[in-house]
C-alpha cells in the first residue's frame, strides 16, 4: 500500500504543481504589468521633462545669437559714429582747401601743392566711406540739405537747389554734414 499511496501522493503533486505554476504566474504576470505599468508611466514622465529641457535649451540658444548679433550691430554703430564724429573734425579743413583753390591765383607753383593735399585728404576720407553729397540743381530734401536762403530763380524750378554752399557728407548711410543749399523759390 505504501506504493499506492506513493503513487497517489505522486499524482496529486503532479495534479497540484500545474495548479501552483498556473496561480503563480498569473500573480507574476499581474505583479509585472504593474512594473511596466510603472516604468510605462516613468518612462512618458522622462520624455516629457527632456522635451522641455530641449525646449528651454533650444530657447537659450536662440536667445544667446540673437545677443551676439545685437552686441556686433552695436559695435557696428559705435564703430561708425566715432569714426564719423573723428572725420566730421577734418571736414572744415577740407572746406578750406576747397576754398583756397577756387580763389588760388593763375600759375603759382604753391596752390598745385595745395591742390595735391586737398585731393590726398579727400582719397582718406573715400577710403574711411565717405561721400560727398551732390546736391546742386537736386531736389531739396530735408534729410540731406540744410537750406540757408531761398531765392527767386527763372533758371531752376522751384524746391530745386540753386547753389552749394558748403558740400554735405555720408558716412555709408548715415549724415555726417548735411549741405549747406540755395534753394529756388
Amino acid at each position: 500500500m505504501t506504493d499506492k499511496k506513493q503513487k497517489q501522493s505522486e499524482n496529486v503533486e503532479e495534479v497540484n504543481e500545474p495548479e501552483l505554476e498556473a496561480d503563480a504566474t498569473s500573480e507574476i504576470s499581474e505583479q509585472a504589468q504593474a512594473e511596466i505599468d510603472a516604468l510605462m508611466k516613468r518612462l512618458e514622465e522622462a520624455e516629457a521633462k527632456v522635451a522641455e529641457h530641449l525646449d528651454g535649451w533650444q530657447r537659450a540658444q536662440a536667445e544667446f545669437v540673437n545677443y551676439k548679433n545685437r552686441v556686433l550691430r552695436d559695435q557696428e554703430l559705435m564703430r561708425n559714429t566715432m569714426k564719423g564724429d573723428a572725420i566730421k573734425k577734418y571736414l572744415p579743413v577740407l572746406d578750406d582747401l576747397e576754398r583756397a583753390l577756387q580763389n588760388r591765383p593763375a600759375g603759382d607753383s604753391w596752390a598745385d601743392g595745395i591742390e595735391l593735399i586737398a585731393r590726398k585728404l579727400q582719397s582718406v576720407f573715400e577710403s574711411e566711406g565717405v561721400t560727398r553729397i551732390e546736391a546742386e540743381g537736386k531736389p531739396f530734401d530735408p534729410n540731406f540739405h540744410e537750406a540757408i536762403s531761398h531765392e527767386p530763380s527763372e533758371d531752376v524750378e522751384s524746391g530745386r537747389v540753386i547753389a552749394v554752399v558748403q558740400n554735405g557728407y555720408m558716412l555709408g548711410e548715415r549724415v555726417i554734414r548735411p549741405a549747406l543749399v540755395r534753394v529756388a523759390q
